[in-house]
């Protein structure tokens, strides 16, 4: 072998070592660039992972808080109820004092008994009222009248005074079910009715000034506070 064919080989050789080379080479970028891709995919599946995890930790959150608010809400509710409710227990106590003043009371009867007249606006007139104040509603009965005619100058009712069917008795301790006094009117036919008593008055009183004493009691809130 003359020097020309070994130096032939020897380029044979450098250039077969180079092609080897470059393949690897190649080999290994393509095997790195796969690894960087697959680290890539996984770094994306953790992130996503961890959103979707910390996502259901905010959400958990969120519902905690609101769970509580609204438990406080409720709490808070609750015990503005039982104030307002407070206020109306200590009304009715008040209420049943009126009939222990005789003249005040009487008064009180007569009066409420032209406003229901005027109300019911029936030329014949039923009066139910509690057995107690039987006889305090037969005294007024025809004062009534007389102020009736004076105030609207028409011809009043007439008058019958039930006494048969009575409203309930005066409250007496640990009774639910009780009147603190005032009338009921019914027209002759029995189909109209209208109802004065002193727990009537101080429900519809209750309801027209509800938002009156929740500013009293709780204080003016803003608007969307309720």
């Amino acid at each position: 072998m003359n020097e020309a064919e070994v130096e032939r080989q020897i380029e044979q050789m450098v250039r077969f070592i180079k092609q080897e080379a470059e393949e690897k080479s190649t080999e290994i970028k393509e095997f790195n660039l796969e690894k960087l891709q697959l680290l890539e995919q996984e770094k994306a599946k953790i992130r996503k992972e961890y959103e979707r995890k910390e996502g259901q930790v905010e959400v958990k959150k969120k519902i905690e808080y609101s769970k509580q608010l609204n438990e406080m809400r409720l709490k808070v509710l609750t015990a503005k109820e039982a104030a307002v409710q407070e206020v109306i227990t200590e009304a009715k106590a008040r209420l049943r004092d009126v009939s222990k003043n005789p003249a005040l009371y009487k008064k009180l009867m007569q009066d409420i008994l032209v406003q229901a007249m005027r109300k019911l606006n029936e030329k014949t007139v039923s009066v139910r009222c509690r057995q107690v104040d039987l006889m305090l509603v037969k005294e007024v009965l025809e004062p009534a009248r007389k102020s009736y005619t004076a105030l609207f100058g028409a011809e009043a009712p007439a008058l019958t005074l039930d006494q048969a069917t009575f409203l309930a008795p005066p409250p007496t301790e640990g009774d639910d079910v009780d009147s603190c006094g005032g009338l009921v009117l019914f027209s002759g036919d029995g189909r109209i009715s209208c109802a004065n008593t002193l727990d009537e008055r101080l429900k519809i009183s209750y309801e027209a000034n509800l938002p009156s004493v929740r500013a009293k009691l709780f204080g003016v809130l803003a608007r969307g506070n309720h």
